[in-house]
């Protein structure tokens, strides 16, 4: 159930908060991309060639009355994401959110969309984990490897840009769980719908992992 406490519970990144910039993929790449990495008769609600528990599967459920359509909202207890719709439902869709300590609550506004989008590691990431980071100092490019994955929902904090980021994974078997940077993590196929539906200028609401309200 979409119930009060699972809204309100919180949404903490799964991905690394990455320096994401704009891809310089040609568009052709991205639709070669988008096939490789979306299952044959793709089903939203029903494709699972990635072995997800079903709950994290994207279904339809109802929203919480007085919910604005078109906000995302991050439970981080559960794992999910929820996109309210117009209709007084919203679709709901299973994360990976910031492993602990790296997890960061609060309002945020989705400012910018980006397909395919090149990678760069902060200076934080490199300086805690130089083994892992260093090597995409420069950044990583773009493609179904890529850490930010297929699509990216930039959040920001008024005109401030938090490095924190809405996006696909090429490591799925995450979601459900804590292991990212402090993003938050989704199946590529499923942002890619997700990404579509999303206009910039939304709220995006990261509850906090205790469960609390923002």
């Amino acid at each position: 159930m979409f119930t009060r406490r699972t809204m309100i519970a919180s949404l903490a990144t799964l991905a690394a908060p990455a320096i994401a910039r704009p891809a310089f993929a040609a568009s052709g790449d991205w639709d070669a991309w988008d096939a490789q990495v979306t299952p044959a008769d793709f089903d939203l609600e029903t494709s699972n060639p990635w072995g997800l528990h079903p709950r994290f599967l994207p279904v339809r459920v109802s929203a919480n009355e007085g919910l604005k359509p078109g906000d995302i909202h991050v439970d981080a207890v559960a794992r999910y994401l929820y996109h309210i719709q117009g209709d007084g439902t919203a679709m709901r869709y299973g994360v990976a959110i910031g492993r602990d300590g790296l997890y960061e609550p609060g309002v945020y506004t989705i400012k910018r969309k980006a397909k395919w989008p090149l990678w760069v590691p902060t200076g934080a990431m490199i300086k805690r984990e130089p083994e892992k980071y260093a090597h995409w100092e420069a950044g990583m490019p773009p493609g179904p490897d890529n850490a930010l994955g297929s699509r990216a929902l930039y959040l920001y904090v008024g005109n401030r840009d938090s490095y924190l980021r809405i996006h696909g994974t090429p490591a799925p078997r995450s979601i459900g769980t804590r292991a990212s940077s402090g993003c938050v993590r989704m199946v590529m196929p499923h942002i890619n719908v997700l990404y579509d539906e999303v206009e910039t200028g939304v709220t995006a609401y990261l509850y906090p992992t205790d469960g609390g309200m923002l």
